[in-house]
């Protein structure tokens, strides 16, 4: 089953998914996308490492989502994406092709949304902010803003995070989530 959690920036998503995957499950793999490329990022990332329980198994991934699901222990309950944005800014900085981005998140999300293993995605909206000004930023706004729909079609459940508090705009009723 495949949850989609997508937000602004500093909108609550993160912390709502890594909530959310205590809740559901003790068995949690949290799927890092993020590359520490600079000072900032660094000390983004040991931030986001101090927020989660160190009983968690990460895989650093930014590159290839899809191959996640066969490195996954039979224990898993709870995949946690941290985060599509990351993913998507990773791949077109190596140079990427839209095509072949897009190929790649509908894999991992098709994967995602036939598993019996509880995926968590997590994405910044970026259809609701400035046009970006240049032509990198364009790009960018442009194939996150696709990826974001395709992971918006195959979840089960989506939350939009405003101002930390998550807004269910697709999935049936639970009690858990």
């Amino acid at each position: 089953m495949l949850i989609y959690i997508t937000g602004g920036a500093r909108s609550g998503k993160s912390h709502y998914a890594q909530a959310l995957a205590a809740r559901l499950a003790k068995n949690v793999v949290f799927v890092a996308t993020a590359t520490p490329s600079d000072a900032d990022m660094k000390r983004r990332i040991a931030q986001h490492q101090k927020d989660r329980p160190t009983h968690w198994v990460t895989i650093e991934n930014p590159i290839d989502l899809a191959s996640v699901f066969p490195k996954l222990s039979k224990k898993t309950q709870v995949v946690l994406v941290d985060c599509l944005t990351l993913y998507v800014s990773g791949c077109l900085v190596a140079g990427d092709i839209e095509i072949r981005i897009r190929a790649r998140v509908e894999e991992f999300c098709k994967t995602a949304a036939a598993s019996s293993i509880t995926v968590i995605l997590v994405s910044n909206e970026v259809g609701s902010g400035s046009v970006p000004t240049t032509e990198w930023g364009l790009q960018f706004q442009d194939y996150l803003g696709r990826a974001n729909q395709i992971a918006a079609h195959y979840a089960k459940h989506m939350y939009l995070m405003v101002s930390g508090i998550p807004v269910k705009l697709k999935g049936p009723k639970n009690k858990f989530l």
